[in-house]
């Protein structure tokens, strides 16, 4: 897959993201999507425990373990981060590109325009930097 091919998520997927990240819009939620197949399937919510969380975010590490342990057990694999942005654009910061997770997308949910949610997915380089994934709603079946 080239870098910047657009992914397909199934849109309840994206709406359950979207519902997640308009639960707290004082603070950033974060959390982990797996996928099968390449194909996203599962969200799973996890708390931020960041000090800072109006403006960063940290995954729980017991919950972190706990949705990988449950991706393992439903034959998924980690395929995006994602967190949102209470009055921040849906870009990433320096801090939100080093999270360890090389391989997998960061999705990121902006709280801050005006009456529509932004989702914006990115891809770290290895050569640092990160570049725009394309996101496509998967239609409805």
């Amino acid at each position: 897959m080239a870098i910047t091919a657009p992914t397909l998520f199934p849109r309840a997927l994206i709406n359950r993201i979207l519902q997640h990240a308009q639960t707290q819009t004082a603070c950033e939620v974060c959390g982990l999507i797996g996928a099968r197949e390449g194909t996203p399937t599962t969200v799973y919510p996890v708390d931020n425990v960041a000090e800072q969380r109006e403006s960063r975010f940290a995954l729980d590490p017991q919950q972190q373990i706990a949705a990988m342990r449950a991706m393992r057990e439903r034959g998924e694999v980690l395929f995006a981060v994602f967190h949102s942005h209470p009055a921040a654009p849906a870009e990433p910061s320096a801090l939100d590109m080093q999270l360890g997770y090389p391989d997998a997308l960061q999705l990121i949910i902006s709280l801050g325009t005006r009456g529509v949610l932004e989702l914006r997915a990115f891809r770290a380089l290895p050569t640092g930097g990160c570049v725009e994934v394309p996101l496509l709603l998967q239609p409805e079946r």
